[in-house]
């Protein structure tokens, strides 16, 4: 009975770890995108220098260097010329900086250029986690057969920077750096959660298919790894996608494949205004009914929206779309192909503060949501070590989970409020009255804290009457959380 106990919650306690990670997945992949802009990804480095590669705004690479600004070579006017060199000649509106080794001093590096050339550039640190994997994939080998393993992850940092979930969909979830005790659980249910994640944001987001590339593509419902490959390549032979029935053309995508994937696919500028949208091709009718019964042309009801209001969804519903299919529709109309990702907003990294050692007690810093626990958040503050809010830090209130407060990819202000060079430890706190050294715990009268406090005394209670037995330890555990 104990190891069946013992094992039951393992089990309970493997899918709230996994949750978790799926959770932290899903906030990574819905971040905002930069949008189509030409973008110049720099990969950090010492000694092997800083990987350079321009990407244009459909990502496509159009030039790639290593250049060595910091010690020990020192070329650093060297590479300011290059880096200049490259933002000017390919109009660069992004510079996408890694945040791995060395990535503040290639910070400072690119603000100096922006400085000295009076470029009108946007310097942004991102997440390069994954990056290395993603370079040394057979997916990366294929894409870039004739490209150094090294200047492929420069090339993701500057993708990512433009569109999070395209490129990060390339990369084993379980690689981009979210999540927690991910090898202590059970891999097959792991990889199961995390794949239909991705493929749920995929699918919310929408694919432009004539940019996608094949890893992306192959999230979308309907669609295996040989379609994707199979439209890539019919893209490639015959030009662009002028319409979404051009898809029936692709070898082997049939009619049931084209149910499934068709409302999830976007053309953009092509000859029907709504397949840029999510209504799916089947209902086109309902538009068009919508169209002839109200005397309008079908491309001026789309963004419409004070014409859309005044249609009334019953008098367009029968057999075959009923009215909540036929108000999506019409909701659909009101923001054709709307991105349900927040806008884009960057973090700014104070200026001196590169390493954990130029911490002190008191600072108050911007940094990015990392990853959430249940105990509370990490925050990236431009120190290559992520500081810990704890949960009872993250606001005033009661928090119950720290997912009510904040998410992955959240901008925040933080104060530190304790540094652990030895032990690399941040404690930080959202509360940026707290003051360092001092008591900071709120007084909790809220009835969610009476309620745990209650809890505990009744879980007390129960581990003295069960007694010390490791089988009555058990017992006691179960019992307090069945009661939770």
């Amino acid at each position: 009975m104990e190891t069946e106990l013992m094992g039951a919650l393992k089990e309970r306690s493997e899918v709230d770890a996994i949750t978790v990670f799926a959770t932290n997945l899903k906030d990574l992949l819905m971040a905002a995108p930069a949008g189509p802009k030409a973008t110049l990804g720099l990969d950090p480095g010492l000694r092997t220098g800083c990987k350079v590669a321009v990407v244009d705004a459909t990502g496509k690479v159009l030039a790639t260097d290593t250049i060595y600004p910091h010690a020990p070579q020192k070329q650093y006017d060297k590479a300011a010329h290059v880096v200049d060199k490259l933002v000017r000649q390919f109009n660069v509106d992004l510079i996408a900086i890694g945040n791995g080794t060395a990535s503040r001093e290639t910070d400072s590096f690119a603000a100096d250029v922006i400085k000295r050339g009076n470029l009108k550039v946007q310097k942004i640190i991102v997440s390069e986690a994954g990056a290395s994997v993603y370079s040394a994939s057979e997916l990366a080998a294929k894409e870039f057969p004739n490209m150094d393993v090294s200047l492929r992850g420069a090339v993701s940092i500057a993708r990512r920077l433009q569109d999070p979930l395209a490129e990060l969909v390339k990369i084993d979830p379980k690689s981009i750096g979210v999540g927690q005790y991910q090898h202590d659980v059970s891999q097959t249910m792991l990889a199961k959660r995390l794949d239909a994640v991705v493929e749920d944001c995929v699918n919310a987001v929408g694919v432009d298919v004539n940019t996608a590339s094949a890893a992306l593509l192959t999230r979308v419902a309907g669609l295996s790894s040989t379609l994707a490959q199979n439209i890539v390549d019919y893209r490639d032979e015959n030009g662009r996608f002028e319409a979404r029935t051009t898809l029936k053309k692709v070898a082997r995508l049939g009619p049931k494949a084209f149910e499934q994937c068709a409302g999830f696919l976007r053309i953009m500028d092509g000859k029907n205004p709504l397949d840029a949208s999510a209504v799916h091709p089947e209902a086109y009718p309902v538009v068009k009914t919508i169209a002839e019964k109200t005397g309008r042309a079908m491309k001026s009801i789309i963004g419409d929206s004070s014409f859309l209001r005044t249609v009334n969804a019953v008098d367009y519903t029968d057999e075959t779309f009923g009215l909540p299919t036929v108000t999506d529709i019409i909701r659909e109309l009101d923001k054709p192909g709307r991105d349900p990702r927040p806008e884009f907003k960057t973090a700014t990294f104070a200026e001196g503060v590169n390493t954990i050692n130029d911490l002190e007690p008191g600072m108050v810093l911007e940094g990015v949501v990392s990853n959430v626990a249940n105990f509370g958040a990490f925050v990236d503050i431009g120190v290559h070590q992520d500081g810990l809010v704890h949960i009872s830090a993250l606001t005033d209130k009661f928090v119950a989970d720290p997912r009510e407060v904040v998410k992955a990819g959240d901008i925040v202000k933080v104060k530190v409020m304790e540094v652990d060079a030895g032990r690399k430890r941040i404690g930080l706190s959202m509360r940026l009255n707290d003051e360092p050294g001092a008591d900071n715990r709120p007084t909790r009268s809220s009835k969610p804290a009476r309620d745990n406090q209650r809890g505990t005394q009744r879980q007390r209670s129960n581990r003295q009457e069960a007694g010390n037995s490791a089988m009555g330890g058990a017992f006691a555990a179960a019992f307090a959380k069945a009661k939770k």
